[in-house]
């Protein structure tokens, strides 16, 4: 199975310059690897490093369940495919948090992300409290099972283990733990293409693929780092 890299800017950099050198930084030194690499930036520079790429695919951050309508700030499904976008991140831990997104929800968004042919990489992981309180199954569980409840075409699902406590703390979850995770999210959810993300970077990042059995990674902060990110890609070959 290939390796899924992706690359999550998250709402960065500031200005569409910075994004061109993100991309071009990234496009040139990943030319030949073996590994399939998404760049998610945000909405608005999607299409300006889209051309003369042909060996990186996009994604977007999010989507909405709606095909279109009177909702203010959101983005379709046909949009997403108008523009050659081939994935979409839903469920990422900062989505429930800051915009009170629910298992249901990110269910229907899967739902019409998969009906419009979009590949989803869908992000599940526990918080800190639950972890400690020993409930780090039952929530993915949960989070699977009703995430993706209806969904029986499981091909074009990608999950991302991303443990909250994990993401932008610098405290990444350690290589036997999120093997244990993976091989659980494996069993409950039948998807084979398992990612890890949080605190990723390049020292970790190649242990993460050969000895946590992980198919790939989602990559917040070091993304934003050409150079750092591209050696995290190698790091998978």
């Amino acid at each position: 199975m290939q390796n899924l890299i992706v690359a999550n800017w998250k709402m960065n950099p500031a200005s569409i310059a910075e994004a061109k050198n993100i991309f071009e930084g990234i496009k040139n030194g990943v030319e030949g690897v073996n590994s399939e690499v998404v760049i998610c930036p945000p909405f608005v520079y999607l299409e300006c490093g889209m051309s003369d790429t042909p060996h990186l695919k996009f994604g977007a951050q999010n989507v909405y369940f709606e095909d279109k309508g009177a909702f203010t700030g959101e983005i379709s499904t046909a949009m997403l495919k108008n523009l050659g976008v081939e994935y979409v991140i839903i469920g990422h831990s900062e989505r429930r948090k800051y915009f009170a997104e629910t298992d249901e929800t990110i269910n229907k968004k899967i739902k019409k992300a998969l009906d419009a042919g979009l590949k989803v990489i869908f992000c599940i992981g526990e918080t800190a409290e639950e972890r400690e309180a020993g409930k780090k199954n039952e929530v993915l569980e949960r989070q699977i099972k009703t995430g993706l409840d209806g969904n029986e075409n499981l091909e074009n699902i990608n999950i991302a283990y991303e443990p909250v406590w994990a993401i932008g703390t610098g405290n990444n979850c350690s290589v036997e733990e999120t093997k244990e995770s993976v091989e659980f999210i494996r069993k409950i959810s039948g998807v084979e293409r398992i990612l890890y993300g949080g605190s990723v970077k390049s020292e970790n990042s190649g242990a993460y693929i050969k000895e946590s059995g992980s198919n790939g990674l989602l990559v917040g902060g070091a993304s934003l780092n050409p150079e750092e990110f591209v050696r995290i890609v190698k790091s998978a070959e």
